[in-house]
């Protein structure tokens, strides 16, 4: 198994707006496409304005399978350029991640 984390700093006072189009327009279609959501939360303390969630896949190829279809989907499109047109991000990132040994989560 492999986590994709994906960080998300949003503008200040934007969290709220991005989080709710996310779960209107995006929410359905990585459920759909990517499946396994092991988490999904938003900062309260520290780096504020900050959304984090991870994603767990067979293996890479796996991900990139699920990824590539979602990337296909025209919703998927439109959710994208919603976001571009809100200007509500200010950085994305994602790291790969594998599980220890004694991870809970395989």
């Amino acid at each position: 198994m492999i986590a994709d984390l994906r960080i998300y700093t949003c503008k200040p006072n934007k969290m709220a707006e991005w989080v709710a189009m996310y779960k209107e327009m995006a929410w359905p279609l990585q459920q759909k496409y990517l499946g396994r959501c092991l988490g999904w939360f938003t900062t309260v303390e520290g780096e504020l304005n900050t959304v984090v969630h991870i994603w767990g896949y067979e293996d890479q190829g796996d991900r990139e399978r699920r990824r590539k279809a979602m990337a296909a989907d025209p919703a998927w499109q439109k959710f994208l350029a919603e976001g571009y047109r809100r200007e509500l991000l200010l950085k994305q990132e994602n790291r790969i991640m594998v599980p220890t040994d004694f991870s809970p989560v395989q």
